[in-house]
This record gives C-alpha cells, sequence and structure tokens, in this order.
C-alpha cells in the first residue's frame, strides 16, 4: 500500500525518510532522529518499529542489528515491510512473504526502496535508479524516487498522502533545529506534486532566514540578495514579497520596494495597513513617513 526511501546522503551525512501512500496521513511511516538513522514502517504497518528501531541505534545497534532485534520481536513480521538506514550509512531492509504484491525492496550505497501492493513490481527498482541519477540535496533525491515509483504506476489504489523527513548528521543542544526539512501532505488527489510545491517553498523561506542573518551582520547587498532570490523561486507569495518590500524600502531601493509590494497588496487589503502599523510602531526600519512613501 506504500513506497518509500530510507537514506543516508554521503556528502553531509544527513538522513532522511520518505513516503507516498493512498492511506491519511500516511507519514507516520516515516521516523528519523538526527545522529542516529532513519526508519520506514510500513505494510501492515507496526509504527513502534520506527521509535523503537531509532532507540536501538541510538544505543550503538547498526541498521540490520536494529532490524534483526525488531523483527524477533514481531510475531507478525511477515506482514511488515521495514527499512532501516544507520548514521554510516549501513542499511537494513525487510519484505515480509505475506506483503500484498507486488512488493519488493532493494538496498543501495547508503539508501534502501520499498514498496508493497504495487501496480507493478518494477517500482523499487526505478525508485533505486532514480535515486541514484538524481542531483541536489537529500530531500530533492528521495522526492525525485518517489516520483519515479509514480511513474511506474505506484500504488494498485492510488494517490493520497506523502511526507518527506531529514535530519542532520549530528544531534545539536538545539534540538528543534536538528529537523532540517518536515514536509508532508495528509490528503491530496496529487500528493507529490505537492510535496514538491512545499519544498520548494521551504527554501524560499530558507532563504529569507539567511537573509535576516546577513542584516544582522551587516551584508546588506548580501541580504537583498537573498530576498530576491526568495521571490524568484515563489515569485506570487505575498508574505516573501511583502518583507522583501520591507527591507529594500529600508535600504533606499524605493522603487525596487513598490514593485515588491505590489505582488502583496492585491493578495489581502490587510497588506497595506501592516506597512502603515509597522510605520506608525516605527518596526522593522520604518516610519511613518517612509510608510507613506512605500505605498505611494
Amino acid at each position: 500500500m506504500t513506497y518509500s526511501i530510507v537514506a543516508r546522503d554521503p556528502a553531509t551525512g544527513e538522513l532522511g525518510v520518505a513516503v507516498q501512500s493512498h492511506w491519511f496521513a500516511a507519514g507516520i511511516v516515516c521516523w528519523a532522529r538526527a545522529g542516529v538513522g532513519a526508519v520506514a514502517t510500513q505494510a501492515m504497518a507496526l509504527v513502534e518499529h520506527g521509535p523503537l528501531g531509532l532507540e536501538l541505534m541510538a544505543g550503538g545497534a547498526s541498521a540490520a542489528e536494529a532490524l534483526a532485534a525488531r523483527l524477533a520481536a514481531d510475531p507478525e513480521r511477515e506482514h511488515r515491510q521495514v527499512a532501516m538506514v544507520d548514521r554510516h550509512g549501513g542499511v537494513a531492509a525487510q519484505t515480509g512473504s505475506s506483503c500484498i504484491r507486488e512488493a519488493g525492496h532493494r538496498l543501495g550505497e547508503g539508501f534502501s526502496c520499498q514498496a508493497n501492493m504495487m501496480r507493478r513490481a518494477t517500482v523499487w527498482d526505478a525508485m533505486h535508479d532514480a535515486f541514484v541519477a538524481a542531483t541536489g540535496d537529500l530531500a530533492d533525491r528521495m522526492l525525485a524516487a518517489l516520483e519515479a515509483a509514480e511513474a511506474e504506476g505506484g500504488d494498485i489504489r492510488g494517490r493520497q498522502a506523502a511526507r518527506v523527513l531529514v535530519v542532520r548528521a549530528e544531534a545539536t543542544d538545539r534540538p528543534w533545529e536538528d529537523v532540517l526539512v518536515d514536509l508532508r501532505v495528509d490528503d491530496h488527489p496529487d500528493p507529490l506534486p505537492e510535496l514538491r510545491r512545499l519544498l520548494t517553498l521551504q527554501r524560499a523561506y530558507d532563504r529569507l532566514e539567511r537573509a535576516e542573518e546577513l542584516e544582522l551582520a551587516g551584508d546588506v547587498d548580501g541580504a537583498l540578495a537573498e530576498r530576491r532570490a526568495a521571490m524568484g523561486m515563489v515569485p506570487d507569495n505575498p508574505e516573501i514579497a511583502f518583507w522583501t518590500a520591507v527591507s529594500l524600502a529600508v535600504h533606499d531601493r524605493l522603487d525596487e520596494a513598490r514593485a515588491a509590494l505590489a505582488v502583496a497588496l492585491p493578495a489581502d487589503p490587510g497588506w497595506a495597513e501592516l506597512v502603515r502599523r509597522l510605520g506608525d510602531q516605527r518596526m522593522m526600519g520604518l516610519t511613518p513617513e517612509l510608510a507613506s512613501a512605500l505605498l505611494s
């Protein structure tokens, strides 16, 4: 009923897992922990294989050892499909003999692709080949594998939900920053294009955050370049356009600021009012006079 991939990026050490299924909120398949590993648990899924598999790997078990231990404790293991990758790139997978056909998996160097209840028995090989051939970061490459699975016919029931989850190679003392990507589509007629859209949107917002860091460091040109790049990625997004306009205005690029603001204003009259309020309260570098000029 599901196809998924677990993987470690050999260049960065990042760990990830991604899934698509015809099942509401299928992202429950995906489990990952920074500096530990990633797990996909599916078919007649026993969800606890995810968190408990991670606990075993956190305690020093390899992916193969963790999977073997979990399956040994599962009397219904022949109905399960589980894959794990550890922080060193070790991978292991199980496709139980009672999984609904077409079902299977394929291991690669630092990753595993697995699927069950597929239209064709070519899905997991297609995923493998797509991941190997793909460029970009780990999220991009895993999403390419999912897209290849769908191109092969995918789930025999169709499409409904998807998720991509990526964590850092090493855990930090700020666990809220250890998850690099966690995007999910819980119920959608075409979840993979929607997931791709959300990934693009996240990257645009990541550029906004980078812009703020550069502004605080005094690199105005670098900050504005990041804001322009963010707008280029999602040119119709009013939020990104608005804050780009504010930054441009504050840094004496008023004509360009008005052009950016023109993207936001038609979306909701509240954007114009927000400019006025920021000016009145002298926030984000705006003054009443500059706010008025921006809106003129």
